[in-house]
C-alpha cells in the first residue's frame, strides 16, 4: 500500500485559486451595486415635476432630495472603499426604506393623515421614483452579498 504525501504546492494554488475567484465575484457585485445605486441617484434627481394651481404663479412641485443625497453617498462609497460596509449598507437600506413609503404615500395617500393620493397629478415622478426604489433596493440585496463575501473572505485568511 502505497500514501502519497500531500504536496504543499497544490494545496497553496487551491486556496490562492479560491480567494482570486471570491475576489473576482467581489468586484463584480460592486459593480453592479454601484450602477443600481448610481441608477437609482440619477432617476430620482432627474424626476422632478411641477404642476399648476389655480394660477400659472403658483405651483405644486414633487421632488426627493434627501434619497438623492443618501444615494450618491453609497455609490461614492461603492467606488471608494470597503471598510464602512455596514454604515453604507444601513444607508442604503434606510434611504431605500423612506423613499419606498414616500411612493408608497404618493400613490396611495393616508386618509387619516389627510394625505391625498398625487400620483394622478405627478405621473412622470411616481412612475421614476417607483423605478429608482427598485434600483435602491437592487443595490441593498447586492450590497448585502458584497458583505457576506467579505466576511468570508476574513473568515478563511
Amino acid at each position: 500500500m502505497r500514501v502519497l504525501a500531500a504536496d504543499p504546492k497544490h494545496d497553496h494554488d487551491k486556496g490562492a485559486g479560491m480567494k482570486k475567484g471570491v475576489a473576482v465575484i467581489d468586484f463584480i457585485l460592486r459593480l453592479g451595486a454601484t450602477a443600481a445605486a448610481l441608477g437609482a441617484t440619477v432617476t430620482m434627481a432627474s424626476s422632478e415635476q411641477t404642476l399648476p394651481f389655480f394660477t400659472q404663479f403658483f405651483q405644486f412641485q414633487a421632488g426627493y432630495e434627501f434619497f438623492v443625497i443618501a444615494m450618491a453617498i453609497v455609490s461614492g462609497y461603492l467606488v471608494l472603499s470597503l471598510p464602512f460596509s455596514i454604515l453604507a449598507l444601513t444607508l442604503n437600506t434606510s434611504s431605500a426604506a423612506a423613499e419606498a413609503a414616500i411612493v408608497y404615500l404618493a400613490h396611495n395617500g393616508n386618509s387619516d393623515a389627510n394625505w391625498l393620493a398625487i400620483c394622478q397629478q405627478f405621473g412622470d415622478f411616481c412612475r421614476q421614483s417607483s423605478g429608482a426604489v427598485v434600483s435602491a433596493f437592487v443595490a441593498v440585496v447586492i450590497f448585502t452579498v458584497l458583505i457576506m463575501l467579505s466576511a468570508s473572505a476574513l473568515r478563511r485568511a
